[in-house]
């Protein structure tokens, strides 16, 4: 587009904001001040650049990962229709809880054979130094989590190890775009911004299974990490059926 060009002004009083992250946030309120409802459709793309001031490929980003969680349809000749109910008064969590539960599910069903099949290669082709830096990253982890400090950041860097450890860059990229594709929407699932708390204490024998070179223990330890996530998951989901 040419630097004179004129953009598109989002209209007075849209919720548009400056950061990508809140596309969901002005989309929820676009929803909710048209009153769509399941079925409806939403404006053209052309229209939603212009009322909300964000990019057109910022907005279709967002739609995109809408339509991977199920939340609209999109069809070239239909448009983008909503198919599960949205509101503030679910922003929290932007969506229902059983639809997060769902759509956390579905991505631990992708994740799953990466993780376990890039634990397995790591394993057998960590270099001394790689090994270090995993047993190193392990340590960290468990001593903030056993600190009561916020181990998130560290449990990212000690999977990150065990994903350099592999020598194939794909495995980080692809399973650091598959949670982010869930995170774009839930950014704390169901307000629980330390989901999955209780399988840090695995980590550390994880890391060891490694070190040692133990492949079947490695995979072993991995497939029940995510287990115990999709089993807390799963019951947070039936808890608020009931």
């Amino acid at each position: 587009m040419p630097e004179n060009a004129q953009q598109p002004k989002p209209e007075t009083g849209s919720a548009a904001a400056s950061e990508p992250r809140d596309v969901p946030r002005a989309l929820i309120s676009l929803i909710e001040q048209e009153g769509l409802k399941i079925g409806d459709r939403l404006p053209p793309e052309l229209e939603l650049v212009r009322r909300l001031g964000f990019g057109r490929s910022t907005i279709r980003e967002t739609l995109k990962t809408w339509e991977s969680m199920g939340v609209v349809s999109r069809n070239k000749g239909a448009g983008t229709r909503l198919i599960a109910e949205i509101s503030t008064n679910t922003l929290r969590v932007a969506l229902t809880i059983k639809h997060e539960a769902e759509s956390l599910l579905r991505m631990q069903q992708v994740r799953r054979p990466l993780e376990i099949e890039s634990v397995r290669i790591a394993t057998r082709s960590a270099t001394p130094d790689q090994r270090r830096i995993i047993n190193a990253r392990a340590a960290e982890l468990m001593a903030v989590f056993e600190a009561g400090e916020d181990w998130r950041p560290a449990d990212h860097r000690f999977h990150n190890a065990v994903h350099d450890a592999t020598g194939n860059p794909l495995f980080r990229q692809f399973i650091e775009q598959i949670q982010k594709a869930f995170h774009d929407i839930y950014e704390t699932p169901f307000g629980k911004p330390h989901l999955g708390q209780d399988t840090i204490p695995l980590h550390r024998p994880l890391a060891d299974a490694i070190i040692a070179g133990d492949e079947d223990k490695a995979a072993e330890l991995t497939e029940m990490i995510i287990d115990m996530v999709c089993a807390e998951t799963q019951k947070i989901s039936e808890e608020h059926d009931g």
